[in-house]
């Protein structure tokens, strides 16, 4: 099923790794209406660099809320981010429980020298009403020695290896070190933040209301849609097609059942539909070899073409969804 697609793909990206374990976790959750949306903060925006590979925000309250959603996390969350959830939950500073809303950003930032190639880094900003007069009140305790930069004071998470800013009493920054400066100097405008990117701007006020988001850049759609297409990518013409994707988004929502859509975002109408004929292909091909339950979440997913984006929507029961979760096409693609 094409969503399990979309998921399986971040395994050759870094944070793209089966990141959108948040949406999947959200969709076994039950179909009641949730309290809130997972919307960045103005600091939380602030202190995203410019260079933005993906980002991926979720509802984090409505995931601790549900054993069934944690227990697919345990399968399927990646090693970046189990690592950066993991630092979060052990530190000691009692933040996970007061957290609303987590975000991992991947980014890039130049290699050591002009021979090497940019790296990803990985952060994590956390939203919540926390209590930092409390923390910071145990780190004097405890004589925890920050680093410093400029008004940022930055403190070692426990034995993790990692570390944790407060921009804020709602908004903190954590993960390894390089990374937080990175996120504090594009709060600070030391360097340019994602909010001077005026096309992922603009695509993340579509998705913003939902309580699981992401929106990936050019060249992480592309290696997304790579793997998506499978065989298909390996056609004389895709490199052409391929350097014509802009950027893409996805959301899930459950308040009545599952639902996934996505937006590939082309630069033109022709090469959307042409990239929606590559992947109903792909589908028709898929549903010769899936099992019936497989065929029917096929059936549920709408591949189409519209204003120059490549839209999939998939719709199903939160039963229909559970039972797909145990499917060999799912372990396959989560493996």
């Amino acid at each position: 099923m094409y969503t399990f697609e979309f998921f399986s793909s971040f395994n050759r990206q870094g944070i793209l790794r089966k990141a959108t374990t948040g949406a999947l976790m959200a969709a076994l959750l039950p179909a009641a209406p949730l309290a809130h949306a997972a919307a960045l903060s103005n600091d939380a925006r602030a202190a995203i660099p410019h260079d933005v590979q993906q980002i991926i925000v979720v509802d984090y309250r409505a995931m601790q809320n549900s054993p069934a959603a944690m227990s697919l996390k345990d399968r399927v969350l990646p090693p970046e981010l189990k690592r950066l959830e993991t630092a979060l939950t052990s530190s000691g500073l009692k933040v996970d429980a007061d957290t609303d809303a987590l975000a991992f950003v991947a980014f890039r930032v130049p290699g050591p020298d002009a021979k090497s190639p940019d790296q990803t880094l990985i952060v994590g900003i956390a939203q919540g009403q926390f209590h930092t007069h409390d923390i910071l009140a145990s780190f004097v305790k405890s004589k925890t020695k920050p680093l410093v930069i400029r008004n940022n004071s930055v403190y070692p998470m426990g034995a993790s290896g990692m570390s944790v800013a407060f921009l804020n009493q709602t908004t903190m920054v954590f993960g390894d070190k390089s990374a937080i400066k990175a996120a504090v100097d594009a709060r600070d405008g030391i360097t340019s933040n994602f909010l001077t990117d005026s096309d992922l701007v603009n695509d993340m006020i579509l998705v913003d209301t939902h309580a699981v988001w992401s929106l990936l850049d050019a060249k992480g759609t592309q290696a997304m849609m790579k793997s998506v297409l499978g065989q298909a990518s390996q056609l004389a013409d895709y490199d052409t097609v391929k350097n014509r994707m802009k950027g893409s988004r996805y959301t899930m929502d459950f308040n009545n059942g599952v639902r996934f859509n996505m937006a590939v975002n082309l630069s033109d109408t022709v090469t959307a539909a042409t990239v929606a004929t590559l992947m109903k292909g792909v589908a028709i091909l898929k549903k010769t070899q899936g099992t019936p339950l497989e065929k029917t979440a096929l059936d549920s997913t709408t591949i189409d073409s519209n204003s120059g984006a490549l839209t999939v929507d998939y719709s199903s029961s939160d039963s229909q969804f559970a039972s797909l979760l145990t499917s060999p096409l799912f372990q396959s693609v989560v493996k």
